[in-house]
């Protein structure tokens, strides 16, 4: 388990929120999926729905912005010491931004980006969000990756950025590192390869930790959710790619009710 109560490292995946067309729909989807406790923010929010674990923050939900042919997804935001400089770093390196640098009310300045293989992400410096104070237990973010066609590109543009260093994971046909700046991986970073659709966007995932990774799965078809990739074991948990009943693609990891952090 990780309880944190100052702002992330810069570099780090520091929160996640969803971006839907039926917000009330989607808080329900995960308060019976996951047990969350959801709260709506003052109406300067914009609707925006702060999702709780035995009273601290693990994930956001709120409407979607962009266009509206836009399909409902996870973000997952980079912590930064300053979100302008690192605006800066992500054009000079290839990326897009998509939304420059704005303050959230007196919560932080985030910004919204692109990296060059395609994955959109956001950058958070905090102010009196700090982002997850919850992580790496059952039904709080356990793990977030970086999936594109690019991933030499995509590991030095994260590098000049972030200043990650990568422990290489690969073996024949299969190209995944993690990342770090200091310590333990922070996540991880890959090549979608020939296994997936052609079709298959370059994304960053939202990993959750849950108990039971097959009850996970049978719980999001009970509330009209999809799934992707039915679950598997691996070496760090049994995992399951499901979609929310809005299309919103997240996986499932199966983690012990107390893990020691990741990173």
């Amino acid at each position: 388990m990780v309880q944190h109560d100052q702002p992330w490292p810069a570099g780090t995946p520091c929160w996640v929120d969803l971006g839907t067309d039926d917000v009330p729909r989607a808080r329900s989807f995960y308060e019976a999926l996951f047990g969350w406790d959801t709260k709506t923010g003052p109406p300067e929010s914009g609707g925006y729905v702060m999702c709780e674990v035995n009273g601290l923050p693990v994930a956001g939900i709120g409407p979607k912005t962009g266009s509206p042919q836009a399909p409902s997804a996870w973000v997952t935001y980079l912590a930064s010491d300053n979100a302008d400089t690192t605006a800066a770093k992500i054009k000079s390196a290839g990326g897009q931004l998509l939304a420059r640098p704005f303050d959230v009310m007196e919560a932080g300045r985030m910004s919204i980006a692109a990296d060059p293989g395609g994955a959109v992400f956001g950058i958070w410096q905090p102010k009196a969000h700090s982002g997850m104070r919850l992580a790496n237990e059952p039904s709080a973010v356990c793990w977030n990756e970086n999936m594109s066609r690019d991933f030499d590109t995509n590991k030095s543009f994260y590098h000049a950025v972030f200043g990650y260093r990568y422990d290489d994971m690969s073996s024949d046909g299969f190209h995944y590192a993690s990342f770090k700046t200091s310590g333990g991986p922070m996540g991880g970073i890959g090549d979608l390869g020939d296994q997936a659709p052609e079709a298959t966007p370059a994304h960053w995932r939202t990993y959750f930790g849950v108990s039971d990774a097959d009850e996970a799965v049978e719980t999001v078809v009970k509330l009209g959710g999809e799934v992707i990739a039915p679950a598997w074991d691996t070496p760090y948990g049994r995992m399951a790619i499901l979609s929310d009943d809005q299309g919103a693609v997240f996986a499932v990891m199966s983690v012990p009710a107390e893990t020691e952090a990741a990173g």
